[in-house]
């Protein structure tokens, strides 16, 4: 009887024991998970609020500075350039003389021109005298009437020489007046190109130098055949402002008026030409450069806006993330009307008040919990 007792009171012990361990290892399991699960983090998030404000009615486009007036200068007369009057680059008014011709050949070509009217004219004289002359005579029959038709047809010849040399006069004029070639605008000259001592052909291929007009310029812009109904709408009630932003310098915008809408849509481009006179009083606009324009139609009242960052693209269209006032996430379909600078004017899908995600979209899921850092 002894040894077996030993055995049973050995396994009760151990029976003990471990009933004991797995208590402990129990315990020690439910101390490391106290309740039924941990909740996931919240997911931080930079929010802005939906608000309605006034916002402009405006066609955006890229632009080009184009001269109000281009002339490229040439000489009317052939002959050797003796004085250029300016310097390249030089601003220029109308009327201010910028080269000369030799004006000998003309001044001699008129002095000559001006001789042989004073001969005629004294032929002439001499001839009306004898006709008048042998009128008289005629009617005493003194002359034969063959004669006195010669003395007629020699007086009227003669005055007709006189004033055909009269005509001559005024062309050696107008041609000597063409040696001194004066501008024929207001403006800015561009690289000369024809030096004093050149050869100057009449009507050249290559004129001598180009005045380019920029007080006022224009600004020329595309518009998008979709945009023409609304663009001759407000049209129709008046003027309509251009401002020409320059890439370098946004934050000053130069002011014109939209003063040229094309006859005709481009078929290659789907789009119209238009331009903008600007008064460029600082000269600030320069031709050919390239400037942001902004065509400002109206101002739309109490229109709902959003960050541009807040919107988002997915399968089904735009839509954006919105935070509830219990701090979940919500994804919201939204209808875009358009884009402004840095906003976008929401047609459809959002309320007042209710706010947007800017910042951590990617780590949000629907109804997920989120904590706002530095709303906007």
């Amino acid at each position: 009887m002894g040894p077996p007792q030993r055995q049973d009171g050995k396994r009760r012990l151990q029976i003990s024991l471990m009933a004991v361990l797995g208590g402990l290892l129990l315990w020690g399991c439910q101390g490391d998970r106290p309740g039924k699960s941990l909740a996931p983090a919240p997911v931080p998030v930079v929010v802005a609020e939906v608000k309605a404000r006034n916002v402009p009615v405006e066609i955006r486009n890229i632009g080009n500075v184009e001269p109000f007036a281009t002339v490229g200068v040439k000489s009317r007369i052939a002959g050797q350039l003796v004085k250029v009057n300016f310097t390249e680059g030089q601003d220029v008014r109308e009327g201010d003389l910028l080269f000369v011709i030799d004006p000998r050949p003309y001044e001699g070509a008129l002095r000559r021109a001006e001789a042989d009217l004073a001969r005629d004219q004294a032929l002439a004289v001499k001839a009306r005298s004898d006709y008048r002359r042998y009128a008289e005579l005629l009617k005493n029959q003194l002359i034969s009437q063959q004669e006195y038709e010669q003395a007629k047809s020699t007086a009227e010849s003669l005055e007709a020489t006189v004033r055909a040399h009269q005509v001559t006069i005024q062309n050696a004029r107008l041609n000597l007046s063409y040696c001194y070639i004066r501008a024929p605008i207001s403006g800015r000259t561009g690289n000369l190109l024809a030096h004093q001592g050149n050869m100057i052909k009449e009507n050249a291929d290559t004129p001598m130098v180009v005045i380019n007009q920029i007080q006022p310029i224009y600004v020329a812009f595309a518009v998008p055949e979709g945009q023409l109904p609304l663009l001759r709408k407000y049209l129709a009630r008046g003027e309509v402002r251009v401002e020409a932003v320059i890439p370098t310098e946004p934050d000053q915008p130069e002011s014109g008026v939209l003063t040229f809408v094309n006859n005709t849509v481009d078929q290659t481009t789907g789009t119209i030409l238009c331009k903008a006179t600007f008064p460029n009083p600082g000269r600030r606009l320069w031709p050919g450069l390239f400037v942001n324009v902004v065509v400002k139609l109206a101002e739309e009242p109490g229109v709902i806006t959003v960050p541009s960052q807040a919107l988002q693209t997915g399968q089904q269209g735009q839509f954006v993330w919105v935070v509830k006032p219990d701090l979940t996430a919500e994804v919201r379909p939204v209808e875009v009307d358009r884009s402004l600078s840095n906003e976008v004017v929401v047609k459809k899908g959002l309320n007042l008040g209710e706010r947007v995600v800017l910042e951590g979209q990617l780590r949000l899921t629907p109804g997920a919990r989120v904590e706002i850092k530095h709303p906007l």
